[in-house]
């Protein structure tokens, strides 16, 4: 039991610090792609007689390099590349599986996770893949999120763009084998994806996204191994991915209050950019004694060069020694 939380501790905190860099480059499904083409390693794995992990997470960083190289030479297209991952990884593992003298059987304890079973070398070999994982995708966030935010203004800023794009396929490849004993490969995409939605129906800025995420990965982890422990006919892998979506499912309303709240508060409609529209507003001096700040407790809006304070239903853009009422 105590390996089990371990591992579903680690796998929980790294599938979302990594997912959360996917969804925001809007591939959410690269995980799926990468779990189907670790198959092929688990079976080279059990075909060579070599650790199945070792071997997966090889093959998965090799296939995870392949299809960014793929995708930034425009040769196919993103979700061209990952069926070639679906498919190719699917039937690779099949077929060097019964080369093995393995039957389909044997591949269950990877493709739905079975972390009963897991051993104290692999616990280790996940805590340590996982620790890598979340030093790199933590430590190097401004520079991962500029590349997957805007890769042209990323290039300008002198980022390497092409070096930041592969770094994150592997850090996926790497979670996804990580994440094979937990809940499998065919639901570890799950674990990458819903943490981070749910955490987006609460948050804006992307480092209180990225942690909330984390912390939700690791609960509904943690959750699914205890429940499974005492529910003898839960799987610990589809417990751990309901739990998520459960999770997904309670925030889902409260994110829509939210939002709702937030665009009542806000006058005038926001640009993709977070300024109002119609910068060419007629802007009329008002005296009243209130004095705006950011701690002032009105709604705080950016609008071009300066910010404008909601108050009273109307934006209050300090000037000089009176406010401008937009």
């Amino acid at each position: 039991m105590i390996r089990a939380l371990l591992g579903a501790l680690f796998t929980g905190l790294a599938a979302p610090a990594v997912g959360t860099y996917l969804v925001q480059r809007r591939l959410a499904l690269m995980g799926d792609g990468i779990g189907h083409l670790a198959v092929t390693g688990v079976a080279l794995g059990l075909l060579t007689g070599t650790s199945p992990l070792l071997t997966a997470v090889v093959v998965a960083v090799l296939g995870a390099v392949l299809i960014e190289v793929i995708r930034e030479r425009g040769r196919t297209s993103g979700d061209v590349a990952l069926a070639l991952l679906f498919y190719g990884g699917i039937a690779g593992g099949l077929l060097l599986t019964g080369l093995a003298n393995e039957s389909a059987a044997v591949l269950n304890r990877f493709l739905f996770g079975s972390i009963g079973t897991i051993s104290e070398g692999e616990v280790w070999m996940t805590i340590a893949l996982a620790v890598v994982v979340l030093v790199v995708g933590v430590g190097l966030a401004p520079q991962l999120f500029g590349v997957a935010q805007d890769q042209e203004f990323a290039q300008v800023a002198g980022l390497n763009v092409r070096f930041y794009n592969v770094l994150v396929a592997v850090m996926a490849a790497v979670t996804v084998t990580v994440a094979m004993r937990t809940v499998g490969l065919l639901l570890v995409s799950a674990l990458m994806v819903i943490p981070v939605a749910t955490a987006q129906q609460f948050t804006r800025g992307f480092r209180v996204t990225l942690v909330l995420a984390m912390i939700l990965g690791a609960a509904s982890a943690l959750g699914g191994v205890t429940i499974s422990a005492f529910v003898t006919f839960a799987q610990t892998g589809p417990t751990i991915v309901l739990l998520a979506l459960a999770g997904f499912a309670a925030a889902y309303p409260v994110g829509m209050l939210l939002r709702r709240r937030e665009r009542l508060r806000a006058p005038f409609e926001v640009g993709d950019y977070g300024y109002a529209l119609g910068a060419d507003h007629t802007a009329v001096p008002e005296e009243h004694g209130h004095e705006h700040s950011p701690t002032c407790g009105h709604h705080a809006v950016p609008h071009g060069d300066h910010v404008d304070y909601v108050h009273d239903g109307h934006r209050h853009a300090p000037h000089g020694s009176h406010y401008d009422e937009h």
